[in-house]
């Protein structure tokens, strides 16, 4: 199988075991693209729910989710009132989730469901809590776009590095991938932008195991509907330094039970003794 770039899809390392992924896609005015975004996450050979969370979209995108719900018994919707921030669908979606994993998913077309293989193996060997899907490492293919960005990039993953402790080499990347139980135990405060910043310190004070993997990027122009400005990463500057302060060392013990449970194929797995 291969994806719309020509490139060979693996998914011998995922297909197979006996897990769910969910698919949390928060959604504001993206008519143009949230069809195809959809049918590219549902054409994935897993099992899974995609969970689209309307932020208050006046653009039809609501009338396409209802119809991409009638068409597909993997979508379940959600609607908010009004547009509360990406961060506001993103807790509402994740809170509804009841897969083994969470993927949060755009509804542009910048990242591409073909990386979720990639995203899920650390986390199907037991390896990892959290996946980091980074558009700066590995051999996938990049858009050439703004300089600009990638310094403003650049910086605020070096300030959320020295301020954590770890190294990533792309905080602000949409594409995150957690055990379901880590990321439904940590609050997510962040209503717009400042969920990628807040969520990265909370994961680094938990101590959680955090793995980084190279995707593709097909980032858009702002002609081409990015929402994202200057003032976002102001928020992500203070976001930043706000939750380093405010948020306390958590220990997190390892989940070995769910690291075997996820591991196991189904062929692998034995029907209890009931004594019958």
């Amino acid at each position: 199988m291969r994806d719309g770039a020509g490139f060979a899809l693996d998914y011998s390392g995922v297909v197979g075991f006996h897990m769910r992924l969910s698919v949390v896609i928060p959604v504001y005015n993206e008519r143009t693209t949230l069809r195809q975004v959809v049918e590219r996450v549902v054409a994935v050979p897993l099992e899974l729910e995609v969970l689209c969370v309307d932020d208050g979209s006046n653009d039809g995108s609501r009338e396409v989710l209802i119809e991409l719900q009638r068409q597909y018994s993997q979508v379940r919707i959600f609607l908010q009132e009004r547009n509360m921030g990406k961060g506001a669908a993103l807790r509402r979606g994740i809170k509804e989730a009841i897969g083994d994993f969470v993927i949060i998913q755009d509804a542009d077309l910048e990242y591409d469901p073909a990386d979720y293989p990639v995203l899920l193996d650390p986390l199907i060997q037991g390896k990892a809590d959290v996946v980091y899907g980074s558009r700066f490492q590995g051999g996938r293919p990049h858009r050439v776009l703004y300089f600009w960005h990638s310094v403003a990039n650049f910086l605020l993953t070096l300030l959320s590095n020295c301020l954590t402790n770890i190294n990533l080499s792309d905080m602000e990347t949409c594409y995150k991938a957690f055990r379901r139980e880590v990321i439904q135990s940590i609050p997510i405060e962040e209503d717009r932008f400042g969920f990628e910043p807040e969520i990265t310190v909370k994961v680094a004070k938990r101590r959680l195991r955090i793995y980084e993997v190279g995707i593709g990027y097909w980032g858009r122009t702002y002609e081409e509907g990015k929402k994202i400005g200057w003032r976002d990463g102001v928020r992500a500057l203070w976001c930043l330094l706000k939750y380093s302060v405010k948020e306390p060392l958590v220990k997190v013990q390892p989940a070995y039970a769910t690291e075997q449970r996820v591991s196991e194929s189904p062929q692998q797995k034995q029907a209890p003794n009931t004594g019958n």
